[in-house]
Order: structure tokens, then C-alpha cells, then sequence
């Protein structure tokens, strides 16, 4: 007899929702105020959003955004199963999704469901707008932070519709009072409505979730290991103190302490660059690598520490690999830590333990599902083999998409059809990363194994969340005794604590919808940093007073850069195009080149014509410029700094274009502005999409037909041409001929010899 009552609303299929009350409560408060649902996993937070999508449908297009590909697919299919509309009239949005289609979709549509980047994209496009929509829910709304597209979908949607609603929904929004703020203000939420397991219109469909930890004991052959890597870190230590860089009682730093030392020190670098400032930085791209490897030895064993070593061995056999791994594996103490592991046994102690728990679980009840969470993809990998050993055990291994030395991601597709395996029982034990957290639709498990706690609070409610949800659980967490997993358990066990403390006094700043005005003469912003140029306003002119719009033509390619939505910001009118040369054009005859720091040093690596760049930058506008944008010019890859100076002093001499440092894509978009309301709006100059061509004269035309060659700079060009005398001479000269100009030496005479020669294979 089914006793489950359903409910009742013309727009809901029947006998599919079954009626709970503090799902209708949430979704009543949601209803009257734009609101952050709180609510554990498994307790149907897309319940609480179709309850709210249902009331708004009749006033409008819903719009409800996940992050990801198979969580809009399991979104778009819960919704179709549900919601009682034509299922035409349901579209689903990803980065799959044709564009040239999705504005006729997006028309037609009653419900969008969509992976945010693509909403971003078309928004940013103007190829839809957000003035019909009478709601949008952010799923996994704890994203809301930075630059994610959430908090610019948000914003789009607060200023193109009068009548706005927004949901968040999520498990776990992070014990951070500020971050919570952050989440609440980008989304524009004025109401935070939070129920736990112990609520008493929640604990009815609670079912018991035992958990424990258990303690294991390091190996005494990885403490032996681990007494060789201290012996490195004392030392890289040592000389950080005698740097003056640390302490004389720092005798260790955490992971926290060496990003903002890492940081501070790529900052100091930039205004006073100091040998002493190189050294740090690269000694403490070496002390990463160290205590990585000694946390490794401690929390995963032997096997997964060999596997790093591997993958270190191969970055410092690399021509691009780092100088720290380089220095790390030529170091003696290093040699022996790896040599003392091949006399090592490979065999966790954890392993077996985990062996032991799926095999009892399996034993006793056969129609289990089991899920087995790891930090490191090398640990899954290795977990999922010594359980495939065990009978009755039917393991796969469920990792990212992301591919990297000898360990290949899976694809979106790849991890729904292994979903779909796991729940019609083909496997029975998902040994996972962190991939598997958040949101997909996993079956309820009946236990849940973590092979190393994890420090956040938000990913250990959600790994918890995957038992207990039909049935009673049980989560085992294990831990090396002795090791960073006994700070990181109590780290998130004190965090989550922390989480609902702070969710039940949290009271949100009034309004939320406005931030406060920054004082005269206080140049600190509402967060305690320091202001950034686009927060002051430009000197207001006759013109501006006019409200005259400045327009800037941006090269789709730029739409992933947070650059397009500080222009908008900023009141820039910004078109997305395709721009043959250059990223930004703000007017006839001023086009910009962007790149940020870490590009700019892998076009000089990876065999990116960059002069070729810069000389069609040239010889298309008149007033040429190229941004190079935030830090670590000089430490982000292993490039010597005289090699970066000396292509500096090319692109702003030899070529005669302006080269501008920005601070981060705010600052970015800050000087991209100034610039457009400089050339538009005081010089009167139209923009033009392709840009006023310089005419060129024969001399220049010369010299940019040679200098087209890669290995040529416009320099080596002009000695080619005042030794030869003609285009056509230098391209009939032999490669001894080629060898006796200034600056020509064999590789470039080879090069020439093989683009004037080579056989056209088109």
C-alpha cells in the first residue's frame, strides 16, 4: 500500500512530486523574495526550484543554470518527467548547442535550462536578453564568487528586467561569513532559508548515516622516506632565511603562508626587480614540489609517490620543464628518496583497509553501491585496480576531464554513461575525485569511503551527502596517524560546525542590491583592498556629460576574459566580432593586443610567430598598442630575463609599438575605456572594424615581406635588404650567401632557405 501523498498544480504531471512540507515551505518564502535555499544533499533542492518555477511560468520564461553538461542533461530530463508543458518547449543549453540556433530556441522556450558559459556568451553577444525571464535559479548557487558567470548573469538580469526573481540552491555555501555575504550580494538575494537534518519537518526523511574514522599507521620505510625530503625542505628553507625572506623560527610554512609569500614576492618583483626576489620565488617553487611529495608519502604510500616522482623526472627531462624540478631531482637527498622508494613496498596500508570495507559491504548485502573518494587521481587509479582484485567487486574509476602525463581524463559523456553502469549495478564501487561532490545524480550508497579527509567543509558535506539519502549509510573516513589528514579532518569537522553557526545568525547587509559609496578621500573599497582604477569615475567632460557611449569592437576569442564584462561595466558598448588582427579596436586607427603575462612567455616558447603578431598590428593601425596584463613576467615560465627584455625593446623600437603593463583585466578594461573615450569622444574618431591600414611604403613593404619569415626581426630583415638589395636577390641566395649578413646565423639561413624552397603541401 503507498501511502506517499503527491501533489496537486496544473502545471506539475501526476503523481510525480511527492508532497513535503518544508519543500513547500522553502519554496513559499522563495516565491515572495529572491532567496538562498540551504538544504543537505538528497533532500530534493530541484524539488523547492520546480515548486518556485511552476508559480513563475505563467508570468514568464524560467531560466535555471548548472554548471555543468551532465547536470543540465539530468536537469533538462527530471523537468520534462515533471513538468506538465510540451517538452519542445523545454530547451536545453550547452556549449553542444549550435549558436546559430539558440536564439530561436531561446524564443520559443517556456524553460531554459543551460550551462552558464553559454548563457554568458549569447548575453555578451546581445543575442538574447533577460527582460522576459520571471526567474532565474543558480544551482550549486555557492559558486557566485569572482568571475564566475553567475554573478554576471545575475547582474545582466537586474538591469534588463524590472521584475526579478532569483533562487540559489545549494548544500553547502561555506562556513565563511564573508564568502556567504559575497554569494548573497552577487546573486542579489535578500532571504537565506536553511534546513539541517535535525529540523523536525526534515528528519522524518532522514535516514541514520553512521560515520567514523579509522587511524592507520605510516610505514616505517615511508618515515625514512619522508626524514630524506625533510632534509631538502630544511634546506630550501635554510635559504629563504638567509634570503630574509622568513624568520629565523619559521621552521615550516603551510600551503596559505607560501602563496602569499609567492605572491607578495611576483608583486615586489614587478616595481624593484632584485636577484634575491628571482631566488625566493624559485625556491619556493621547489618547496611546493617537496611538500606536496611528503604529504603524498604520508596520505597515499609508496605507489602514488612514484607516480609524482615519475612526473617530476619527466618535467625536469623537459625542454620547457621548470628549473625547480630540474634542480629538485639533481639534488642528492631527492636521489636518494627516490632510490630508497623502489626498495619500498608499493602497498598501502589504507589500501588494504579499503579493500576489507567494500568486500564486507558487498559480502553482506550484493546489491550495494559503494562510492570511494580520493584526493589524487594516481590514488583512484590505484584503488580502483587492487579493488578489482576482490571478488564480487565491479570498480570504475571516475575522474575529470582534464588529460596530463600518462593519465588520461574522462569526457562528459564518458562520466554519464559510467553514472548510468553504476546505478544499473554493471559497477558497483565508484572510486572517485572530486568531480563526483557535487550535483550529479548518483545513486544513494550505502557507504562512503574517504581515503583522506578533505579540508574543506563544503566538499566533505558533500561527499557525506551520497549515503543516507533512501536508505541508512554508513561514511568511514581513514586517516595517517601523524599526518596533515588529522588537520584536515578537524579542519572541515570544525568549518562545518562553523558553516551552520554562522547560516543561522547571518543577517544580510541592507540593501543588498546596492554597495556603499566609497567616501571622499577613502581609497579603500567595502572588502579592505586597495581601489582599482575602474572604481573612479573618468573626469567628467562636456562630452561625457551628454552621456555619450563609447563603443570598443572585441575579437570573439577575448569573450572568455573577464575584460568584456568590465567594459560593460564601465558603460562601454561592447560588439563581439571576428578581428583579422588585434583583440580591441576603439577607433580608425588604434587597435590593441592583449595578452596576458603567462601567454606572452608561452608565444615565445612555443614557437608563436609574436613579430609577426606585433608587424601586422603595425601595418594596420596607425596607433598601434599591445597590453601585456598581470604579474610574473618574469617567473611565470623558466624564460631568462634579458630574453624577455630584449623582445620588449624589439616590439617598442624595432617596431614602434607602445607596450602597456596592466595590473589584472579590471585594469585592463579600465585603459581600453580611457583610451575609446580619448579617440571617440575627444579626437571625434569613428571606430572601424578592420581598421585604418597605414599606407605603406615600398621600402616598408620590403622589409614586411621579409620579416614574415619566423626567425626574422625586422632588424635582420633591413640587414638582408641593404646586403642583397632586393627582395628577389635574398630569396635566390644560397644559404653560405644568406650566412655572411649581420645577425644571420645557420638556423635563420635555414629557415629562409626552407620557406623560399620547401615544397608547397596545401
Amino acid at each position: 500500500m503507498n501511502d506517499v501523498e503527491y501533489l496537486n498544480h496544473p502545471l506539475l504531471k501526476t503523481d510525480t512530486v511527492e508532497k513535503r512540507l518544508y519543500q513547500l515551505a522553502l519554496a513559499g518564502q522563495a516565491i515572495s523574495k529572491s532567496t538562498l535555499v540551504v538544504l543537505p544533499t538528497g533532500l530534493g533542492k530541484t524539488v523547492v526550484a520546480l515548486l518556485v518555477m511552476v508559480s513563475r511560468l505563467p508570468k514568464g520564461k524560467v531560466l535555471l543554470l548548472s554548471p555543468t553538461k551532465p547536470l543540465v542533461e539530468q536537469h533538462v530530463a527530471f523537468f520534462k518527467g515533471t513538468l506538465n508543458i510540451p517538452p519542445e518547449n523545454i530547451a536545453l543549453f550547452t556549449g553542444n548547442t549550435p549558436p546559430h540556433k539558440r536564439a530561436d530556441m531561446w524564443e520559443n522556450a517556456q524553460l531554459v535550462v543551460s550551462t552558464p558559459q553559454v548563457i554568458e556568451n549569447d548575453l555578451l553577444g546581445k543575442k538574447i536578453d533577460l527582460e522576459k525571464v520571471s526567474c532565474i535559479i543558480f544551482d550549486e548557487a555557492h559558486r557566485a564568487t569572482g568571475n564566475y558567470s553567475y554573478v554576471y548573469i545575475a547582474e545582466k538580469y537586474h538591469q534588463q528586467n524590472k521584475d526579478t526573481l532569483i533562487l540559489g540552491i545549494t548544500a553547502s555555501p561555506g562556513s565563511n561569513q564573508g564568502k556567504i555575504q559575497e554569494v548573497c550580494t552577487n546573486l542579489h538575494i535578500k532571504s537565506v532559508e536553511m534546513r539541517t537534518d535535525s529540523d523536525p519537518d526534515v528528519s522524518p526523511y532522514i535516514f541514520d548515516k553512521d560515520i567514523e574514522w579509522k587511524y592507520v599507521p605510516i610505514p616505517i620505510e615511508m618515515k625514512g622516506l619522508k626524514q630524506l625530503m625533510d632534509k631538502v625542505l630544511s634546506d630550501r628553507l635554510n635559504k629563504l632565511r638567509e634570503l630574509g625572506l622568513i624568520t629565523p623560527y619559521q621552521r615550516r610554512l603551510s600551503k596559505m603562508e607560501m602563496l602569499d609569500m609567492q605572491a607578495k614576492l611576483q608583486s615586489q618583483l614587478r616595481s624593484f626587480p632584485d636577484q634575491k626576489i628571482y631566488q625566493g620565488i624559485s625556491l619556493l617553487a621547489e618547496i611546493f614540489k617537496v611538500s606536496h611529495a611528503i604529504e603524498i608519502s604520508e596520505t597515499q604510500g609508496a605507489s602514488a609517490l612514484s607516480k609524482y616522482f615519475e612526473r617530476l623526472e619527466n618535467e625536469a627531462r623537459s625542454k620547457s620543464g621548470s628549473k625547480a624540478a630540474k634542480r629538485l631531482m639533481d639534488d642528492l637527498s631527492m636521489r636518494q628518496a627516490v632510490h630508497h622508494l623502489g626498495g619500498c613496498d608499493g602497498n598501502n596500508p589504507k589500501l588494504n583497509i579499503v579493500k576489507e570495507l567494500v568486500a564486507k559491504q558487498v559480502i553482506e548485502n550484493p546489491q550495494s553501491r559503494v562510492i570511494v573518494f580520493t584526493n589524487y587521481r594516481d590514488t583512484a587509479e590505484l584503488v580502483a585496480s587492487s579493488l578489482k582484485e576482490v571478488p564480487g567487486i565491479k570498480p570504475v574509476r571516475f575522474v575529470g576531464q582534464a588529460s596530463r602525463y600518462k593519465d588520461t581524463g574522462l569526457t562528459q559523456k564518458q562520466q554519464v554513461e559510467i553514472i548510468q553502469k553504476f546505478k544499473d549495478g554493471e559497477y558497483n564501487t565508484l572510486v572517485a575525485t572530486s568531480v563526483a561532490e557535487e550535483g550529479l545524480d548518483i545513486p544513494s550508497t550505502d557507504l562512503v569511503v574517504f581515503f583522506e579527509p578533505v579540508p574543506s567543509e563544503i566538499r566533505s558535506i558533500q561527499r557525506k551527502g551520497r549515503t543516507g539519502r533512501k536508505h541508512a549509510g554508513r561514511v568511514v573516513v581513514l586517516m595517517a596517524k601523524g599526518s596533515k589528514d588529522e588537520a584536515y579532518h578537524w579542519s572541515s569537522n570544525r568549518k562545518e560546525k562553523n558553516m551552520f553557526r554562522t547560516m543561522k545568525n547571518l543577517e544580510l547587509e541592507a540593501p543588498v542590491d546596492e554597495k556603499p559609496p566609497v567616501e571622499g578621500g577613502n581609497l579603500q573599497d567595502a572588502a579592505g583592498g586597495q581601489t582599482k582604477l575602474i572604481d573612479f569615475p573618468a573626469q567628467e567632460t562636456q562630452e561625457s556629460k551628454t552621456s555619450a557611449v563609447v563603443k570598443v569592437m572585441v575579437d570573439k576569442r577575448e569573450i572568455r576574459s573577464h575584460v568584456v564584462h568590465a567594459l560593460e561595466k564601465l558603460g562601454t558598448d561592447v560588439t563581439l566580432t571576428t578581428l583579422e588582427v588585434g583583440d580591441y579596436v576603439v577607433s580608425d586607427r588604434v587597435g590593441i593586443e592583449r595578452k596576458t603575462a603567462e601567454d606572452f612567455l608561452s608565444t615565445l616558447l612555443d614557437g608563436r610567430d609574436l613579430f609577426g603578431q606585433v608587424s601586422d598590428l603595425k601595418r594596420a593601425y596607425g596607433r598601434p598598442l599591445m597590453i601585456i596584463e598581470g604579474e610574473g613576467i618574469y617567473t611565470a615560465r623558466q624564460v631568462h630575463p634579458n630574453v624577455i627584455r630584449g623582445v620588449l625593446a624589439a616590439i617598442t623600437i624595432d617596431f614602434g609599438v607602445p607596450i602597456i603593463f596592466s595590473r589584472d583585466e579590471e585594469d585592463t578594461a579600465a585603459l581600453i575605456s580611457v583610451i575609446a573615450k580619448r579617440e571617440q569622444v575627444d579626437s571625434k574618431r569613428e571606430i572601424n572594424l578592420h581598421g585604418k591600414k597605414t599606407a605603406s611604403t615600398l621600402k616598408e613593404q620590403q622589409e614586411y615581406l621579409v620579416s614574415a619569415i619566423s626567425e626574422i626581426g625586422p632588424v635582420v630583415a633591413r640587414n638582408l635588404l641593404r646586403h642583397f638589395g632586393s627582395v628577389e636577390r635574398i630569396m635566390a641566395a644560397s644559404r653560405e650567401e644568406l650566412m655572411k649578413v649581420e645577425l644571420v646565423g645557420p638556423k635563420t639561413a635555414d629557415r629562409i632557405r626552407e620557406v623560399v624552397g620547401g615544397e608547397y603541401k596545401g
